[in-house]
């Protein structure tokens, strides 16, 4: 299995994701989710938003560090050059 492939399953089953970018170092993954949901949430609420699609991942230690950024569409806008590389 693709852990790459199947984290995105998970989130985009779960989200109605605009954008979604994935990068990961063996049980490491770095997760980049570009939602209009976003918007009401609070940043807590917007992590558990990610982690509770993955909870099993997670707890199988498939993923052993999860680090996530989320944005609405207009935050986006504005910060993707800063965040991705060129």
């Amino acid at each position: 299995m693709d852990l790459n492939n199947e984290v995105e399953r998970l989130l985009r089953q779960a989200l109605p994701l605009d954008e979604l970018f994935i990068k990961s170092e063996g049980s490491h993954f770095e997760v980049i989710a570009v939602s209009a949901e976003f918007a009401d949430m609070s940043r807590v609420k917007r992590q558990q938003a990610i982690n509770g699609p993955l909870a099993e991942l997670i707890a199988q230690n498939a993923i052993h560090a999860l680090s996530v950024k989320t944005f609405t569409p207009e935050q986006w806008a504005r910060e993707r050059k800063f965040i991705m590389p060129s």
